[in-house]
This record gives C-alpha cells, structure tokens and sequence, in this order.
C-alpha cells in the first residue's frame, strides 16, 4: 500500500481550509454566458493606477531579464522619509500576507498563543495554526474589535495579538483612545501587529498612531499595502514597519527577491504621486455615502464603514443573494464563511458601477419577497 501525501504532512496544517479567492471575471462570464460584469467582491480600487506609476512600470519592464533589488533599497527609503524612521524600520513584503506571516513565524512557538479578532481576516488563524500556535479568538462586539474582551484573553502564553484597523469584513475601526486603552494593559513581551492595509480611508482624529508605539519601543509592527489606494494589487507589494531589532530578525526568513522589480518601482512612483490618493478618497467617500444613503432608503442594516467597503445585512441567505446577483452580472462576497449567514460584503466601486449594484440588489431583494 502506497503512503499517502497527508500522512506525511505536518499535523498542523491537516485542519487548515485553503483560502478561497473570489472568481475573476473572465472564468463568471464564461460560466454564465455573461458579459459586461462588474467585481465589488475583493475590496481593490476601481481605478487603475496613475500615468505616474504606469510609466515607472514600463520602464521597469525594459529591466524583468534581471532580478530585482533583494532588499528593496531604494523603496524602504522612500517609506522610512515618509514615516519619519530609516530604511532600517521597513521590510518589504509580497502583500500583507508575506509580512504576516513572516511575523509569526519568526516569533510564534508552537504552543504560544495569539489572540484573534473573529470575524476578522482569514490568514491570521490560518498562518498561527501552521505553525503550531494556538488561536485564542475573541468574538467582535457590534461589529468592532472587542480590546476589552481581547486584553481579558491575555495569559502568561500570549505571544501575539492582530489588531485589524479597519477590521475586514466589518470595515469598522477601533480608536485611538480605546488602542492607548489596550496598550497601557498589555505586557511588554507581547507582540502587537497592527494590520492597516485599509489605513488611507480611515484617516481621521480618532484613528490611533499605530507608529507612535514604536517610537515608544513598544513591541508593534504596523503593516500597510499599496494594493488599496494606490492600485497595485495585481503587483503585491506592501511593508512593514517596527524596530530594526524586529526587521533584522524577519530579514532572516523573508524569501530573497520577494518584491519583484515592476512592484517596486510602481510603489515608489505612487508614494510619489499623492494626487491619485486623494483622487480615490474622493470617489471612495462619495460612494460609501451613496451606497449607505441607498441601504438605509431599503431598510437594510450596515456597519459603519471606514474602508473601502460595507458590510450590509440583506435580511436573508447571502448566499441566494450572491448567486442571484451573480446572474444580473454583478460580483459580491457573501460573508456565510464567517457565520453571517445574511451578509454581503461589497467594494465601493466606481458611480456607476454602484448604481448598477444597487439596481441588481433591489432587483434580486424585489423578486426574493415575491417568491
């Protein structure tokens, strides 16, 4: 009898479900026959990136026969200016996901724990049980991280605690007064991943100054991404910043070349041209307000979004919701994955491709009730 691949693999990742991508849409139009469909499942920009980023990528193409920058020089100087630190306070990242789990596996023991906001994104459990962490999960309150409940979740084994500012799928924030809240409880020995890839939509006087602790030298590494407001998803690219102490130790196990060359030089246009952010908070801000103003006129419920997209309550299966909006061309996430078994999650797109979300869904809720 042959020995089978899963007898041989770790017994850690034998529990853990693959992530499950949202479907491009190419694969949907040739499954339904369908054309014309619009995606508002996977939170990115609607709008492509500048005429700025794009001629850093053309030119950065003439150069893909050599690898690229292994450390990222000249990008990781350009973030520490910005942040006011050194190039020594930022390591590189392929997308939020790499930096995560760098993080855990350069400081997460197997037996050491990390408190978890659920719902929250789905790689944290994932990454933690891969390598032997347990997951302590701390269930949101009213949609928002619940510190309270996750300070009282701390015990002599905590290693790690994410805090997701603005939370996915929820889009809500928790502020600064309520982190300095958290802070001030915390033990020094436990690491705090403030994981902001949505930080740009959520600016505002009570959003909390993550770098701040670290200029404190608190145990903090604050994540952000260029695949949000600067339109680089497709490159995946993002960064971290903590101590250099912290950056030397994930240089150690970061993968050589894992920033390619076409992402760098578009990250480095972008923190360039500051244009093109405000241009997507203006689109995004005047979109979260059409898209609330048109669920509170539908008598749905929704999260208070300070991302780029809402959490809203159909009142009945998402699910049958999705699958019929996915008829009338329109991609949505359902959020029964995490239990909420009457939640869209939906990007705030461009105008019009909100209008025709909302057309779709009075449609598609319009037909439901007369079934």
């Amino acid at each position: 009898m042959s020995v089978s691949w899963e007898s041989l693999a770790n017994d850690h990742i034998l529990g853990i479900a693959p992530y499950e991508p949202g479907k491009p849409i190419e694969e949907l139009e040739r499954e339904l026959g369908i054309s014309d469909v619009i995606k508002l499942a996977s939170n990115e920009n609607p709008l492509a990136p500048s005429d700025r980023v794009m001629k850093a990528m053309a030119t950065a193409l003439n150069h893909v026969n050599r690898y690229p920058d292994g450390s990222g020089h000249y990008l990781r100087q350009a973030i520490g200016r910005r942040h006011g630190l050194t190039a020594e306070h930022v390591i590189l990242g392929n997308g939020s996901n790499d930096l995560i789990e760098l993080m855990v596996r350069a400081f997460l023991r197997p037996g050491e724990e990390a408190v978890i906001p659920h719902p929250s994104f789905v790689v944290y459990p994932m990454i933690v049980q891969a390598v032997g962490g347990i997951r302590v999960v701390v269930t949101l309150k009213d949609q928002r991280l619940d510190l309270e409940a996750m300070a009282r979740a701390i015990t002599p084994m905590t290693k790690m605690v994410f805090i997701a500012n603005p939370n996915n799928p929820t889009a809500t924030i928790v502020t600064a007064d309520e982190v300095e809240h958290f802070m001030a409880r915390l033990p020094d020995k436990v690491i705090v991943v403030f994981d902001e890839a949505y930080i740009e939509f959520a600016q505002g006087p009570d959003f909390p100054d993550s770098l701040a602790y670290l200029k404190q030298g608190r145990k903090v590494a604050s994540l952000r991404t260029f695949s949000k407001a600067a339109s680089l998803a497709g490159l995946r690219v993002g960064y971290a910043v903590a101590d250099p102490d912290c950056i030397a130790l994930l240089n150690r196990i970061r993968q050589p070349f894992n920033v390619n060359s076409v992402a760098q030089a578009a990250a480095l246009a972008a923190l360039e041209d500051d244009s093109h952010v405000v241009e997507c908070l203006r689109m995004i801000e005047a979109g979260r307000a059409y898209l609330t103003q048109e669920f509170t006129a539908m008598g749905l419920r929704y999260a208070p979004s300070r991302a780029n997209f809402i959490l809203v309550d159909v009142g009945r299966s998402a699910s049958e919701v999705f699958h019929w909006l996915l008829k009338e061309g329109v991609i949505v996430r359902p959020m029964t994955s995490f239990g909420m078994e009457s939640a869209l999650r939906v990007t705030v797109g461009t105008p019009e491709e909100n209008r025709r979300f909302v057309k779709a869904l009075k449609k598609v809720l319009a037909g439901a009730k007369g079934a």
